[in-house]
């Protein structure tokens, strides 16, 4: 499906935000997967940042050809867009002290969730390198911690360790950002018995689970299989996940 862009801005340094005119209705956690352009062949994945009516956000960062062709387009451009994909967060009404934690280019699918969560206290943690983006929206929905590495903005350090007080009075936590950020979160949360689900990354080729490229290890009741983050997920349980 073709779909007209509404807004396509940097934001940050290097991260962009991109606004499509967009009629499915997604979950928090999807993904759609986008053509770029240019020379690229394959669709790229993105994760879906915001949804509201019609109208759907990316929030992604420039790092390759195909981000680099999408930071060029335009308002009124039209995007060849498939989606939305994947298992998302399972959003639970019992919750009512809930832990939501990202890092870095993880951070934006979490906006979605934390829009959609209904706790009486909801922790945001987010954690960045250096520039930060999208806090003033989290703001919108929960108490937001924030850290960064270089002490830019916020406690410096990583925000596993800024969390690790809160988790005792936590129901659940929902995670995503880069493998060592969530092996972290799943250690934290398997060493205070708190369900934990996580969103985790693969390399996609066609995200609909043709491909195999996406395949991730996880436990099984006798040694280990392999699953298809485009199709079983991109978002487990963290019990079930080797990282």
């Amino acid at each position: 499906m073709e779909y007209v862009v509404r807004e396509n801005r940097e934001i940050s340094n290097g991260i962009y935000r991109l606004e499509l005119e967009f009629d499915e209705i997604p979950m928090p956690g999807q993904f759609v997967m986008i053509n770029c352009g240019g020379n690229t062949l394959l669709k790229r994945p993105f994760s879906i940042c915001d949804h509201d009516a019609d109208k759907l956000t990316i929030v992604y960062q420039v790092k390759g050809k195909g981000t680099y062709n999408l930071s060029k387009v335009k308002s009124l451009d039209t995007l060849e867009v498939t989606g939305p994909h994947g298992h998302g967060f399972d959003v639970f009404d019992k919750f009512n002290n809930i832990l939501v934690i990202g890092g870095g280019v993880g951070i934006p699918p979490l906006l979605f969730l934390s829009k959609k969560l209904k706790a009486k206290n909801l922790k945001i943690a987010l954690g960045f390198k250096s520039n930060v983006f999208l806090v003033d929206e989290f703001q919108k929905y929960g108490d937001v911690i924030v850290t960064s590495e270089d002490g830019n903005t916020g406690m410096k350090g990583y925000i596993t360790d800024a969390i690790k007080d809160d988790i005792k009075n936590i129901d659940i936590i929902y995670g995503c950002g880069p493998k060592q950020m969530l092996k972290a979160v799943k250690d934290i949360a398997e060493k205070y018995d708190v369900p934990c689900q996580i969103s985790v990354e693969e390399h996609m080729g066609c995200g609909i689970g043709a491909c195999m490229t996406c395949a991730c290890e996880t436990k099984a009741d006798v040694g280990f299989h392999y699953k298809k983050v485009c199709q079983d997920g991109p978002v487990f349980w963290a019990k079930e996940v080797v990282l």
